[in-house]
């Protein structure tokens, strides 16, 4: 720390993080540790934080003398259960010694040896009662709940086979990798997948969702749970095959994964002189759509992870809501906010995400890309579903995108992809309306705007930019922006039946409002379902409402 930075930290005083204690007004060693130990024990179970030896109260620096930080140490070590693990820097302060002493919060709830608990709450620490905490896991507060210590789990309760599966998949997935080549429990401890407890090495929650056995999930967290649903074509209201895991998050990614790709139909777009392979389901879309579930999931909330594979569509219902600042609207620029930091964490040191955060911008692009509808997020009070769509919407997109980027020589942006999209269904679009549909700030969405100007794909005419009319020939086979009625209905149709799976009826408003219809549009596709038998009207005008038959 820098002379200007203590500076800075007097000036603020004591805070959430920060906490100034005497040294020379306390009367010997024991009572300074008994004062600063209480503090640890807080910062520890709240937010982590420093104090600062010393400085008295008000900010005034007073300094320390007579010190050994190496002793200090030692002695919250020995007070402390877990043993409390502290840095000391010594700061050299208009000729006074000042000692920060700091601590991580890493998930796990701390006490002192004669069984006080306290917690950070603003600039005093408070009791932390035990109602406050969870009775087999650490406190739903900690910013990390996937770096908790598993109080009742041992080594025994750890795969083998397990661990071999994740080095060996990490010899391919990155060669260079030191980390195949560690002991198993040294590969374990470098991960964060085990930490020692009171000298007994236990499993963190992250260690036993990525290589604890089927019996330690079931006993230690039964909710860790993935059901998949299988629906045929013929009947899309009950499934025909079930499968319950409760396996590490790796095993469960490849089970799921075979599952899809066992039935995925591939269609063949001629590019050119090459031949592109658009599968119903993107092995790599499907993978980070689940990964992010596993990664983002409430593991407090009792509810299993659903996925849900219907011919023309999968839904994945993960339980917990959006991490906070996070919806519908932002859900691709917000930036990451993992709430269980250490799978995040160890599905990027292990090379099945390129960072944290990415797994959305690659959910979209590949979806767009493959000329398929948006992928679809909806917050619900307990929980969040992301539905993708095997159909694909418009095969000239398919093939204008591959070609342009072929000849650019680079991957086209997401935002630009979406705004050619966008103008691929609807004539103009305005720079206030690209900012709503990229979630970008506005200088942003108009240097996308400009890329594509530049790149010769859109003009700007007026306030509005259209696409160009190469672009417009090599997108479109017809004289308007319109979407098939073929593919429309079908998209509509399967909004629909997944709607009435959890409501009663619906009605024209609420299919205007699902599917972005005109009424007529609404009405339209009412009147083809109910001609297919699939829906029964009662009541008319205002009061109408449809029914599943």
């Amino acid at each position: 720390m820098t002379i200007a930075e203590f500076e800075q930290v007097l000036l603020k005083g004591e805070n959430l993080t920060v906490e100034f204690k005497t040294w020379i007004h306390a009367k010997d060693t024991r009572e300074r540790i008994s004062l600063v130990v209480d503090e640890l024990v807080a910062f520890a179970n709240a937010k982590g934080g420093t104090v600062y030896m010393g400085v008295e109260d008000d900010g005034i620096v007073t300094g320390c003398n007579r010190y050994d930080p190496q002793k200090i140490m030692e002695s919250i070590y020995d007070r402390t259960r877990p043993a409390l693990f502290t840095e000391i820097e010594v700061i050299h302060y208009e000729g006074k010694d000042v000692l920060a002493i700091k601590v991580e919060r890493d998930g796990t709830t701390y006490a002192t040896t004669d069984g006080r608990c306290l917690k950070r709450l603003g600039k005093n620490s408070k009791p932390y009662y035990p109602d406050e905490m969870s009775n087999k896991y650490a406190s739903v507060h900690s910013p990390d709940f996937s770096g908790q210590i598993l109080a009742d789990s041992t080594v025994e309760d750890i795969n083998a086979l397990e661990i071999y599966n994740l080095k060996e998949k990490l010899k391919i997935r990155d060669p260079k990798s030191s980390l195949p080549e560690l002991e198993d429990m040294s590969f374990l401890r470098d991960l964060g997948l085990i930490k020692e407890d009171e000298g007994v090495d236990r499993l963190t929650i992250a260690g036993l969702l990525f290589v604890g056995k089927e019996t330690a999930i079931n006993r230690l967290l039964p909710q860790a749970e993935v059901i998949y649903l299988h629906y045929s074509a013929d009947n899309v209201a009950e499934y025909d095959s079930r499968l319950d895991l409760k396996q590490p998050i790796i095993s469960v990614i490849d089970r799921l994964t075979e599952k899809i790709q066992n039935t995925n139909k591939i269609i063949n777009v001629q590019v050119g002189l090459f031949r592109l392979e658009v599968e119903d389901f993107s092995e790599k879309v499907f993978q980070e759509a689940l990964l992010n579930a596993l990664a983002h999931r409430d593991y407090l909330n009792m509810g299993a992870v659903y996925v849900k594979h219907y011919p023309d569509r999968i839904v994945i219902e993960n339980p917990g809501t959006f991490p906070e600042g996070v919806n519908e609207n932002n859900i691709i620029t917000h930036p990451s906010t993992p709430r269980n930091k250490l799978i995040a964490e160890t599905l990027q040191r292990l090379k099945y995400v390129q960072r944290t955060g990415q797994g959305v911008d690659i959910i979209f692009r590949e979806m767009i890309s493959s000329g398929k509808p948006y992928p679809q997020y909806h917050a619900y009070s307990e929980a969040v579903t992301l539905t993708i769509f095997s159909v694909i919407d418009d095969v000239n997109f398919v093939k204008f995108i591959a070609s342009e980027q072929d000849k650019l020589q680079k991957m086209l942006p997401l935002p630009e992809l979406m705004i050619l999209r966008y103008l691929t269904d609807n004539k103009r679009i305005i720079l206030s309306e690209a900012q709503k549909l990229t979630q970008l700030p506005l200088a942003e969405t108009r240097k996308s705007c400009n890329n594509l100007v530049r790149d010769g794909l859109i003009g700007l005419s007026g306030k509005e930019y259209m696409l160009t009319a190469k672009v417009y020939d090599a997108i479109k086979s017809d004289v308007e922006y319109t979407q098939d009625t073929v593919i429309r209905y079908v998209k509509a149709k399967s909004m629909i039946e997944e709607y009435l799976q959890s409501a009663e009826f619906i009605t024209n408003e609420k299919i205007r409002e699902l599917c972005g219809f005109t009424r007529q549009q609404a009405r339209t596709t009412l009147d083809r379902m109910r001609s297919e038998g699939i829906l029964r009207l009662e009541g008319q005008g205002r009061v109408a409402r449809y029914y599943r038959n």
